[in-house]
């Protein structure tokens, strides 16, 4: 299946850590089509992770739950994504966070997190894919 070519280069750049740039690229097509909540999840997901090394923990914390509700219908997989995998990993930055609403921005980039490396692998949803 041939996929947006933003949504290609969200999965690299989400890979190189590149959350703010990976938001703006799915914004980009999801204000074309809002009703697509797949990529609303994983547009979340990546502000979450931008507040998060801001120190924003409430804004992270908020990103995170809402990626989760949008992401869960499109379990297990969806367009070559392991959609299981990524609702894992949420929950375990969930889990990560502090109690405080934020921290200092020093203070989180010091802070041990969960990482994720995403990968588009058809083999991995096989039988699985919404797509």
């Amino acid at each position: 299946m041939s996929y947006p070519a933003q949504y290609l280069r969200f999965i690299e750049l989400f890979n190189q850590k590149e959350y703010y740039e990976c938001h703006d690229l799915l914004e980009e097509i999801w204000m074309e089509d809002k009703s697509n909540k797949f990529l609303q999840g994983l547009l979340q997901m990546a502000v979450g992770l931008y507040h998060f090394s801001g120190g924003n923990i409430k804004g992270a914390r908020w990103m995170f739950g809402n990626s989760k509700k949008y992401l869960a219908p499109y379990a297990p997989c969806h367009w070559d994504l392991d959609v299981d995998t990524v609702l894992a990993y949420l929950d375990d930055c969930l889990a990560a966070l502090p109690e405080a609403d934020a921290i200092p921005y020093t203070d989180a980039k010091k802070m041990p997190f969960p990482t994720l490396r995403l990968r588009l692998d058809p083999a991995d949803c096989e039988g699985a894919n919404r797509s």
